[in-house]
């Protein structure tokens, strides 16, 4: 069939949005017709090459919509359903899967392949016949798009898809670094440093979580005026300024944990967030660095003798299949924000402003809308 794409063609290039060729679903695959997509930070590390992919590449992994067809061999969703798309695709049969970390199932090997796990070849291209990949096997900067089984979650019929769309990543990722990676407890302080897609949903998930005091920084005051409708309870300009603020409010016992939700994570970030953290304290990284950033300075000293903790986590160390439906069904019991995330809407054609509207701190979330 025919339909439209943005795709990258080159490193800080902007997205082409051209007519493209998507192929019938094969065996275990979906081919689905999404309601919306996010624009998600992430994205924006295959423009920088912060993260390395093959191109030309369908951009987008932030999508909902409603199952079209199904291949051969698929048992879990079927014409009608709707239907989350999860970047981390599970398998449920890996040692990861089957230990209950979905988050880092092995076919997540080939997320940045670009081309189908169920065999190995491209099902969008171009008008000049040359295969596309797409972004985390899903290439949710289409309308329409096929993805493999394993990639699917279906979801109640009553929720609205272009909020679902904002689960298949950035809340999940944002709410599980709180709850799962940082294990935020009853009367914590939190500190959040970056309010975007990801830390906003950190902020939430803390919230939920029962933390006392959360403190947001971020530089852009829109955005830490935004923290507050989030959750937060004080916010910070800078890490200078929020460790005064963090140590006055907890009588020099500093926070209990925190989480780095920035744009783009730097080596220069950890010693100072570090710092933010109490004895025992821990701090999370679920941010994306470049993959070429290997430089971190901080205190070996302290993270001996105080106990403190350094912890990575991927989509917030969450169980698409689990979580996903968990936190759509907080949403529609008012526990969790979703309409209020989306700053502005877009059409595919105006992907590139989308991105310029992010990286100008004008947005907590852009979506495309089909």
């Amino acid at each position: 069939m025919k339909t439209k794409a943005a795709i990258l063609y080159g490193l800080n290039e902007p997205w082409k949005v051209e007519e493209v060729d998507l192929g019938d679903p094969v065996a275990g695959e979906v081919r689905v017709k999404l309601a919306a997509s996010g624009l998600c930070h992430s994205d924006e590390h295959l423009v920088t090459g912060d993260i390395p992919a093959g191109m030309p590449v369908i951009g987008g992994h932030e999508g909902a919509g409603v199952v079209e067809a199904v291949g051969a061999g698929v048992t879990s969703v079927k014409e009608g359903d709707h239907v989350v798309l999860g970047f981390i695709p599970s398998c449920g049969r890996c040692r990861m899967c089957s230990t209950g970390r979905q988050n880092l199932c092995d076919l997540g090997a080939q997320l940045m392949g670009g081309v189908s796990i169920a065999d190995g070849t491209h099902r969008f291209h171009n008008t000049a016949g040359q295969g596309l990949g797409t972004m985390c096997l899903l290439g949710t900067f289409s309308p329409y798009t096929v993805v493999h089984e394993s990639s699917v979650i279906k979801i109640e019929d009553d929720i609205p898809l272009d909020k679902a769309a904002l689960v298949g990543c950035g809340v999940t990722t944002g709410w599980g670094s709180a709850v799962y990676a940082a294990e935020v407890a009853p009367g914590d302080t939190i500190v959040v440093v970056g309010v975007g897609g990801i830390g906003a949903n950190a902020i939430q998930g803390a919230r939920l979580a029962g933390a006392k005091r959360i403190v947001a920084v971020d530089p852009v005051e829109f955005k830490r005026e935004k923290a507050q409708e989030f959750g937060a309870t004080h916010t910070a300009a800078s890490l200078e300024e929020a460790f005064t603020l963090v140590n006055d409010i907890t009588w020099g016992q500093l926070a209990d944990k925190a989480i780095i939700t920035t744009g783009v994570a730097t080596g220069d970030l950890i010693a100072p967030t570090m710092g933010l953290v109490s004895k025992g304290g821990r701090v999370v990284v679920t941010a994306v660095s470049s993959f070429f950033q290997t430089d971190v300075k901080m205190s070996l000293f302290e993270l001996t003798l105080f106990q403190k903790e350094l912890r990575g986590s991927l989509f917030g160390s969450a169980n698409p299949r689990a979580d996903i439906p968990k936190l759509l069904g907080l949403y529609r019991d008012g526990l969790l924000k979703l309409d209020e995330l989306v700053t502005k809407t877009y059409t595919l054609e105006e992907v590139n402003q989308g991105y310029a509207d992010m990286r100008d701190g004008k947005n907590i979330r852009g979506m495309i809308v089909y």
